[in-house]
C-alpha cells in the first residue's frame, strides 16, 4: 500500500461561493474506506504572511485587534495576506502597514498548512530585524493597537495561552527555538 498515494476519489464538485479572498467548494467523494461522502473546502485566494520584528535588544512588536470571525481581542505577530505577490515583499508591506516598521535583514523560519481538514490556506513566516520606524497604514478595516515588548513576555503569552492565534504561536515558538540555538 502505497501511504502517499491520494485515496479520495471525487465524484462531482460544486461551487457553493466565491469572493475576492476564498472561495468554497462542496465534493462528492469515495472516501479511503470506500463509502460515499461529501467533502467542503475552503480555497484561500493569497498565502498568510505573518513576521516576528525583532530588534537588536530583543524587543518585538505585537498588534491587537478585535478579531470578528472569533468575536474575541487578539494579540498576534503583525500578519496579513499577500496575493498574487511574493511573500517577501508581502512581509515589508504588512509589517509596514500594521506597525510603521521597516526591517534591513529578514530570515523566513516556517512554511505551513493552517487548517489543513477543510483548507488550503499556505503561511509564511519570517523574521525581521535592523528594525527602523516609519508611519504605519493599516488597512480602512484594522483598529490596530501596538505593543512593544521583550520578546521573552510574547514567549510568556504563548505559553500562558494569552495568545491563540495559530500563526502567532507557531512564530513565537519557533523563532524561541532559533534564538536558543544561536540561528538568528
Amino acid at each position: 500500500m502505497n501511504v502517499y498515494k491520494n485515496p479520495w476519489k471525487i465524484i462531482s464538485k460544486k461551487d457553493i461561493y466565491d469572493n475576492p479572498w476564498i472561495s468554497l467548494t462542496e465534493y462528492q467523494v469515495i472516501n479511503p474506506s470506500g463509502g460515499n461522502g461529501i467533502y467542503g473546502k475552503v480555497h484561500f485566494k493569497n498565502q498568510a504572511i505573518g513576521i516576528v520584528p525583532l530588534d537588536d535588544d530583543l524587543n518585538t512588536y505585537l498588534v491587537g485587534q478585535y478579531r470578528f470571525t472569533i468575536d474575541e481581542y487578539s494579540w498576534e505577530i503583525p500578519e496579513g495576506g499577500g496575493l498574487n505577490e511574493d511573500p517577501l515583499i508581502a512581509a515589508q508591506r504588512e509589517l509596514l502597514e500594521e506597525t510603521g516598521l521597516k526591517a534591513e535583514r529578514w530570515q523566513k523560519i516556517s512554511e505551513m498548512y493552517l487548517s489543513n481538514s477543510v483548507t488550503d490556506e499556505y503561511c509564511i513566516i519570517f523574521i525581521g530585524r535592523g528594525l527602523t520606524q516609519h508611519k504605519a497604514m493599516p488597512d480602512e478595516t484594522e483598529q490596530l493597537i501596538i505593543k512593544k515588548l521583550p520578546f521573552e513576555e510574547a514567549y510568556n503569552m504563548v505559553m500562558e495561552g494569552k495568545i491563540k492565534d495559530v500563526v502567532t504561536v507557531s512564530a513565537i515558538l519557533k523563532t524561541r527555538i532559533l534564538l536558543l540555538e544561536n540561528k538568528i
